[in-house]
């Protein structure tokens, strides 16, 4: 079967068409996937309006699940994300800036999901075993089954950034192995956990398996931007569409569109590798009973505001595409769409374990917004906001190398500041591209002084410090 014969195979209505499939087991308890890839920002979606994606098995996540379209990476940043991402934790609590590892002794999902009964697995980039990439290459460097996050099955590496050649490791003692990947990073990762769902689908059939939660995290579309070549020889970098905030600069339009001729396919093979498991789910009989979480760990810049990257609040780099989906539309009572609910990385777990109808443990401090996609009794109220940090800044010449902390209201205000001084302020509704600053215009200090206020209670709550600005 070709690429665009299995694009058209896994949409949608071929799989909403599915009749009941005779691997669910009656009131069982549902598996759970976490499908996510690197610096992917939320607008690069087709259905989110961006001319240059070709997304349509992500485009479809929205009519078989749900869209959480203000979804966002409040410390735009591999590592600190990741630590809140399987940790339920803000940054600060946990892993604090780049090439930071997890705190010795720190659970993560793993542990409340394996006493639920799940096997739990976790495949691809993990940066979260504290290596400083000043000594040697990440690829080589072998993560201690200590720091693996209590994964019955772990099959990673440290960091990448090198697509066709990619390491993996795992095991200890006589059963530990480290090999290199073969061909493209994200192909081969989705082999890998397409094989793991289909021996727990086969498991389940015979009534020996138990549920399972896997992660998949691929590196890609992280720079550098390169895309398997039938993919890339669609794109030039004379065919991109800009952001109206990309600056009519000729060295940053001459760049971002190099790098998103890269970009956009990169995308458009992560979108293919989704309509994979989605038909491996389908073909197995777990469709029905698997909740698909589709997200990334950040965003990219690409131009926009005449920077490149990641580590600013700007909405380019916190936006994250995230999807809750499985089962065809409306099935046993999901629900679908968009939600406008506030989603930050340190919901993602215990989200996750509310839709397992698993408690969560006092050690996470997020929200579990499950109710957004399965009905409770009761409406899950909104988050009025979301919190947005760096930490430690990285020193990367592509980053905001200041501190900062900031939010995002359910309003449409986005506030951020430096140590002590006001630093940037939107009105989204009227700006979404954020093109005027009024953080220092004195006609909206009374909607910045509610702002503040707002984000010192974020400080406040979360156990964070930080001079937060009086005006």
């Amino acid at each position: 079967m070709n690429r665009r014969d299995f694009l058209r195979s896994s949409s949608l209505p071929a799989l909403a068409a599915a009749q009941q499939p005779q691997g669910q087991r009656p009131g069982g308890k549902p598996n759970v996937i976490w499908f996510f890839g690197d610096q992917h920002r939320a607008q690069a979606l087709g259905i989110n309006g961006d001319p240059n994606a070709r997304t349509p098995n992500l485009d479809n996540l929205q009519s078989m699940g749900v869209q959480f379209s203000n979804a966002v990476s409040g410390f735009p940043l591999c590592c600190p994300f990741r630590g809140s991402l399987l940790t339920g934790r803000y940054p600060h609590h946990c892993v604090v800036g780049h090439q930071y590892p997890l705190p010795d002794g720190q659970p993560t999902i793993a542990q409340p999901l394996k006493d639920a009964g799940y096997r739990t697995a976790y495949f691809g980039k993990w940066h979260l075993g504290g290596w400083q990439e000043s000594q040697g290459r990440a690829a080589m460097f072998i993560t201690d089954p200590k720091k693996r996050g209590g994964f019955d099955t772990w099959v990673g590496y440290e960091n990448n950034n090198s697509q066709y050649d990619c390491w993996v490791h795992g095991g200890a003692g006589k059963d530990a192995f480290h090999y290199r990947l073969p061909g493209y990073e994200t192909d081969a990762l989705t082999d890998l956990l397409i094989k793991y769902v289909k021996e727990q689908a086969a498991a389940q059939r015979a009534g020996k398996g138990q549920p399972f939660f896997a992660a998949c995290s691929v590196q890609p579309p992280h720079d550098p931007y390169v895309a398997p070549p039938e993919y890339r020889q669609r794109w030039s970098a004379g065919n991109i569409q800009f952001r109206p905030n990309v600056p009519n600069i000729a060295a940053i339009r001459g760049q971002a569109a190099r790098e998103m001729a890269g970009y956009y396919p990169m995308v458009e093979n992560l979108d293919f590798n989704l309509g994979r498991v989605l038909t491996t789910l389908h073909d197995e009989g777990l469709f029905f009973n698997t909740h698909l979480l589709f997200f990334s760990d950040h965003g990219d810049m690409l131009g926009s505001q005449g920077q490149f990257r990641k580590m600013t609040p700007y909405e380019e780099s916190i936006r994250i595409p995230f999807f809750i989906a499985g089962g065809q539309p409306n099935y046993d009572g999901r629900l679908t769409g968009r939600t406008a609910a506030l989603l930050n990385a340190a919901d993602i777990a215990p989200t996750t374990l509310g839709l397992c109808g698993v408690g969560k443990p006092e050690w996470m401090e997020g929200r579990d917004l499950s109710g957004f996609r399965i009905r409770k009794g009761e409406n899950s109220p909104l988050p009025d906001s979301a919190y947005l940090q760096t930490v430690v800044p990285t020193g990367h010449g592509n980053s905001t190398n200041k501190a900062y902390r900031g939010i995002v209201t359910r309003d449409g205000w986005k506030y951020a500041c430096f140590d002590g001084v006001s630093w940037l302020m939107f009105d989204l509704n009227e700006d979404p591209y954020e093109q005027v600053n009024v953080a220092h215009n004195n006609v909206y200090r009374a909607e910045r002084k509610k702002l503040i206020a707002r984000l010192r209670q974020w400080v406040a709550d979360t156990g964070d410090r930080f001079n937060i600005p009086d005006d």
